[in-house]
């Protein structure tokens, strides 16, 4: 990485791109430091858990063909490859990566024991890498898309990077950039999801209270409230895991709770307020693999 520009990259390096606006802002910052092209040995990956909302998989897919820029898709998969490379047209949107891989641990990810985006997003990536000739975790860097206002996941990063012999670099935090600099890129002078202007001409079709994982257990409480009560199909696949498995992912509530909650206010109930990003990707410190 440049010690004048944190955005000029020098492989081998993997891009995380986790399918938000902050990681796809680090990516187009990278583009543009590079003049538009990628050395052949700084690859970008995207790893779909199955769970990703269609929204999310249709700007990735924008991300690449508007920008000119390979980014591949890999899923987890129980082989000795460790991952499939996929496309959008074929990309998991059932959650059968995340199915599988509760299958084969007899468990659902939750409190310390939440491995699942240890082993569905960070290990297809570092196995693509691998299957690219470009080494394993600490020969290559890490490109992670973490802000400057995010500096405690930032620093839990790093220390858990040291931990295991990785190397990381934040390139957006390095440069100073906030939340306010990745709206204004997407939405111009709008900070409101509903009157945003779109200067670049396309944009993740969710609101930002929307991560990429549609359900995803490690946001608060009202998150997941709001977010049952905006889509409440999103629930079912989550909400048959627990059933059959007689297990819960959260450690505070179930699934079936939730429903229950959001069933029992009104519609124009506005309890569910609080805030914050949901993107996951290679950066999560708090992921304990346990084999």
């Amino acid at each position: 990485m440049s010690r004048t520009d944190p955005f000029l990259i020098t492989g081998p390096a993997l891009i995380s791109f986790s399918g938000g606006r902050t990681s796809a802002y680090m990516l187009w910052r990278i583009l543009q430091a590079h003049g538009e092209t990628l050395p052949d040995d700084v690859k970008v990956v995207f790893a779909n858990t199955g769970k990703e909302r269609e929204e999310t998989l249709r700007f990735v897919h924008e991300c690449g063909s508007r920008w000119r820029v390979n980014v591949h898709w890999v899923e987890w998969r129980d082989t000795l490859a460790g991952f499939e490379e996929v496309g959008f047209n074929s990309a998991s949107r059932n959650g059968e990566p995340f199915s599988q891989l509760i299958e084969k641990k007899n468990a659902l990810p939750r409190g310390p024991q939440r491995w699942c985006t240890q082993f569905l997003k960070v290990r297809p990536m570092f196995s693509f890498m691998r299957a690219c000739g470009l080494g394993k975790p600490g020969q290559y860097l890490e490109a992670i898309g973490l802000r400057n206002d995010e500096g405690h996941r930032i620093l839990k990063g790093l220390e858990r990077a040291e931990r295991d012999g990785r190397r990381t670099c934040y390139p957006l935090g390095n440069g100073g950039v906030s939340k306010p600099e990745v709206l204004a890129f997407w939405w111009g002078a709008d900070r409101v999801y509903e009157t945003r202007t779109i200067p670049q001409g396309f944009d993740l079709d969710l609101p930002p209270l929307w991560g990429n994982c549609d359900f995803c257990f490690a946001m608060g409480v009202g998150i997941r409230r709001e977010r049952a009560k905006q889509m409440p199909s999103v629930t079912g696949w989550w909400q048959a895991h627990e059933e059959a498995t007689g297990r819960t992912f959260s450690m505070r509530e179930s699934v079936a709770e939730i429903v229950q909650q959001v069933a029992a206010f009104d519609k124009t109930d506005d309890l569910f307020a609080d805030f914050d990003d949901a993107e996951c990707g290679a950066w999560c410190p708090t992921d304990e693999v346990a084999e």
